[in-house]
């Protein structure tokens, strides 16, 4: 993602804003709570996958899959989408916004890293400044949507105390330096509710109750034919 037009919301205002993603890191397996950690590690086994070789664990990605888009293409229909927050490297701050980790579940089965590039990753168009929300960074809320069926359901939901604080995410990514300049970091995610399974729109939001506000997103899914 080259150039992208965002919203910055701030101090009471939003103010256009261009940022250039030059790369793309997607954090897996990066909640505080061990229990919490190991029920999204063997829900993920119940479908074949294996154990992650370390928690937390860092995928690179292609930063061409970001997009703020309303629709993605995927192959097949063995994907699901994964509410998360993001962090990004701009001009000396750190931004905050929301995206779905969308992942190719068959292809995860064989190669995750593989899997994590197989799909588009949606984010929300508008930005935070981590300094107006770190104060109570905890009390976030991450929260998705999933229409399954024609039924909108309650897919996934959290707050960010179960998931490692900034500092030490960022630091154990990044060999215990910062987060780079033009680097979107999707910082982990919960298990889902009912257990990870397609569908045909996904939607999510982050919530802060503090400051009273919400970035929401949502996208269809298409689905495109596999031909052999």
């Amino acid at each position: 993602m080259l150039d992208t037009a965002f919203t910055l919301e701030a101090r009471g205002t939003r103010t256009p804003l261009r940022l250039s993603i030059t790369q793309a890191v997607i954090a897996g397996w990066t909640g505080r709570d061990p229990v919490a950690r190991d029920k999204h590690i063997a829900e993920l086994e119940a479908i074949g996958i294996a154990r992650p070789a370390s928690t937390p664990i860092y995928y690179r990605v292609a930063a061409a899959r970001l997009t703020t888009a309303d629709r993605i293409e995927v192959s097949g229909a063995e994907s699901s989408g994964e509410v998360e927050f993001v962090l990004i490297g701009a001009a000396s701050r750190i931004l905050v916004g929301v995206g779905s980790d969308h992942t190719d579940r068959k292809v995860e089965a064989y190669g995750i890293t593989v899997s994590k590039q197989m799909c588009d990753k949606p984010m929300a168009p508008v930005l935070w400044e981590l300094d107006e929300v770190i104060g109570h960074w905890d009390q976030l809320i991450l929260r998705a949507f999933a229409v399954i069926g024609g039924a909108r359901v309650l897919y996934q939901q959290g707050t960010l105390d179960g998931m490692l604080a900034v500092d030490e995410l960022v630091q154990r990514g990044f060999d215990g330096g910062g987060l780079p300049e033009g680097c979107a970091l999707f910082g982990g995610t919960f298990a889902a509710k009912g257990g990870i399974r397609p569908a045909s729109r996904f939607e999510f939001e982050l919530q802060d109750p503090v400051l009273g506000r919400s970035i929401r997103h949502g996208y269809d899914v298409t689905e495109l034919p596999l031909l052999g």
